[in-house]
């Protein structure tokens, strides 16, 4: 399975966290929270179901997955090493 999306998934799931909480310990200005709330929760499910639907992923892998903004990230780092490679087929 190609591992693109869910490394993007994981991406945009760390991304929107660190958005957030620098919203929120400044100006915490409303749209801002409207936007990235809803953005890092379906990347985080989005990580979280691609992690759980690999049959390469071993139990930690899928455990950490549901930690929520690095959660993706440490997943893709337990997968294994062949399967993190992206083939351009």
């Amino acid at each position: 399975m190609r591992l693109r999306p869910l490394r993007l998934a994981a991406h945009v799931e760390l991304v929107s966290l660190l958005v957030m909480l620098a919203n929120l310990a400044t100006a915490h200005l409303k749209p801002v929270s409207s936007l990235m709330g809803p953005t890092h929760g379906c990347a985080y499910l989005f990580v979280v179901i691609a992690t759980w639907r690999l049959t390469s992923a071993t139990t930690t892998a899928k455990t950490v997955a549901v930690i929520p903004g690095i959660g993706g990230l440490l997943a893709l780092r337990r997968l294994h090493p062949a399967d993190t490679i992206d083939q351009h087929t």
